[in-house]
Protein backbone atom coordinates (compact mmCIF):
# COMPACT_ATOMS: atom_id res chain seq x y z
CA UNK A 1 0.00 0.00 0.00
CA UNK A 2 3.03 2.64 1.04
CA UNK A 3 4.11 1.45 -2.38
CA UNK A 4 0.97 2.51 -4.31
CA UNK A 5 1.04 5.62 -2.51
CA UNK A 6 4.46 6.81 -2.96
CA UNK A 7 3.67 5.79 -7.18
CA UNK A 8 0.61 7.90 -7.30
CA UNK A 9 2.11 10.62 -5.47
CA UNK A 10 4.87 10.43 -7.91
CA UNK A 11 2.58 10.69 -10.99
CA UNK A 12 0.40 13.34 -9.47
CA UNK A 13 3.65 15.75 -8.98
CA UNK A 14 4.45 15.17 -11.86
CA UNK A 15 1.05 15.76 -13.37
CA UNK A 16 0.45 19.51 -11.60
CA UNK A 17 3.32 20.44 -13.28
CA UNK A 18 2.75 19.74 -16.38
CA UNK A 19 2.24 21.81 -19.82
CA UNK A 20 0.18 19.45 -21.51
CA UNK A 21 0.42 21.13 -25.05
CA UNK A 22 4.34 20.28 -25.61
CA UNK A 23 2.98 16.76 -25.46
CA UNK A 24 0.30 17.00 -27.85
CA UNK A 25 0.21 13.73 -30.26
CA UNK A 26 2.69 12.26 -27.84
CA UNK A 27 0.03 9.26 -26.56
CA UNK A 28 -1.12 8.32 -23.45
CA UNK A 29 2.29 9.06 -21.70
CA UNK A 30 1.77 10.94 -18.18
CA UNK A 31 3.34 14.63 -19.07
CA UNK A 32 5.21 16.29 -16.34
CA UNK A 33 8.23 18.63 -15.33
CA UNK A 34 10.90 17.46 -13.04
CA UNK A 35 13.51 19.90 -11.47
CA UNK A 36 17.52 19.42 -11.95
CA UNK A 37 18.89 21.23 -8.68
CA UNK A 38 22.21 21.38 -10.04
CA UNK A 39 20.88 23.81 -12.98
CA UNK A 40 18.25 25.65 -11.16
CA UNK A 41 16.02 24.62 -14.26
CA UNK A 42 13.03 22.50 -15.08
CA UNK A 43 12.45 20.18 -17.42
CA UNK A 44 9.52 18.55 -19.39
CA UNK A 45 8.89 14.95 -19.48
CA UNK A 46 6.95 12.12 -20.12
CA UNK A 47 6.65 8.40 -19.11
CA UNK A 48 8.31 6.40 -21.66
CA UNK A 49 8.61 3.20 -19.83
CA UNK A 50 7.50 1.74 -16.15
CA UNK A 51 8.69 0.06 -15.05
CA UNK A 52 11.26 -1.07 -15.70
CA UNK A 53 12.98 -4.09 -14.52
CA UNK A 54 16.50 -3.32 -11.94
CA UNK A 55 18.75 -3.72 -14.40
CA UNK A 56 21.61 -1.18 -15.05
CA UNK A 57 22.07 2.09 -13.55
CA UNK A 58 19.52 4.57 -12.06
CA UNK A 59 19.00 8.23 -10.94
CA UNK A 60 17.13 9.14 -7.87
CA UNK A 61 14.65 11.14 -8.02
CA UNK A 62 12.59 11.99 -5.38
CA UNK A 63 9.65 14.62 -4.35
CA UNK A 64 10.36 17.69 -2.18
CA UNK A 65 7.36 19.84 -1.51
CA UNK A 66 5.43 18.05 -3.81
CA UNK A 67 8.02 18.92 -6.90
CA UNK A 68 9.53 15.71 -8.23
CA UNK A 69 13.29 16.59 -8.30
CA UNK A 70 16.88 15.27 -8.83
CA UNK A 71 20.50 16.53 -9.27
CA UNK A 72 21.32 15.95 -12.75
CA UNK A 73 19.67 16.53 -16.02
CA UNK A 74 20.93 16.53 -19.59
CA UNK A 75 24.98 17.75 -19.83
CA UNK A 76 25.86 16.94 -16.47
CA UNK A 77 28.01 13.96 -16.46
CA UNK A 78 25.98 12.20 -14.01
CA UNK A 79 22.41 12.36 -15.91
CA UNK A 80 21.61 9.02 -16.75
CA UNK A 81 18.81 9.82 -19.86
CA UNK A 82 16.06 9.77 -17.38
CA UNK A 83 16.29 5.96 -16.02
CA UNK A 84 15.05 7.01 -12.24
CA UNK A 85 14.33 5.45 -8.84
CA UNK A 86 12.51 6.15 -6.17
CA UNK A 87 13.16 4.99 -3.12
CA UNK A 88 9.76 3.38 -2.10
CA UNK A 89 11.04 1.68 1.04
CA UNK A 90 13.32 4.50 2.30
CA UNK A 91 16.51 2.56 2.86
CA UNK A 92 18.61 4.87 0.83
CA UNK A 93 19.88 2.20 -1.40
CA UNK A 94 18.70 0.77 -5.11
CA UNK A 95 17.25 -3.10 -3.95
CA UNK A 96 14.27 -4.77 -5.19
CA UNK A 97 11.91 -2.73 -2.94
CA UNK A 98 11.75 0.53 -5.05
CA UNK A 99 10.38 1.47 -7.92
CA UNK A 100 12.33 2.16 -11.65
CA UNK A 101 10.97 3.61 -14.70
CA UNK A 102 11.92 6.22 -17.85
CA UNK A 103 11.42 9.29 -18.39
CA UNK A 104 13.76 11.48 -20.26
CA UNK A 105 13.83 15.17 -19.48
CA UNK A 106 12.93 17.04 -23.08
CA UNK A 107 15.13 20.67 -23.55
CA UNK A 108 15.82 23.24 -22.94
CA UNK A 109 14.88 23.59 -19.59
CA UNK A 110 13.23 26.38 -17.70
CA UNK A 111 13.54 28.72 -14.88
CA UNK A 112 9.88 28.07 -13.98
CA UNK A 113 7.51 25.12 -14.27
Amino acid sequence: MKKKLSIVLLVLAISLFSVTPAFAGRGNETPGVIYVTSQGLYYETFAAADPLPMQGRFQKLEVVDGQPQTEFGPGDPGYLGGRWWVDENGNGYMDEGDHFFLCPLLGPGQTSP
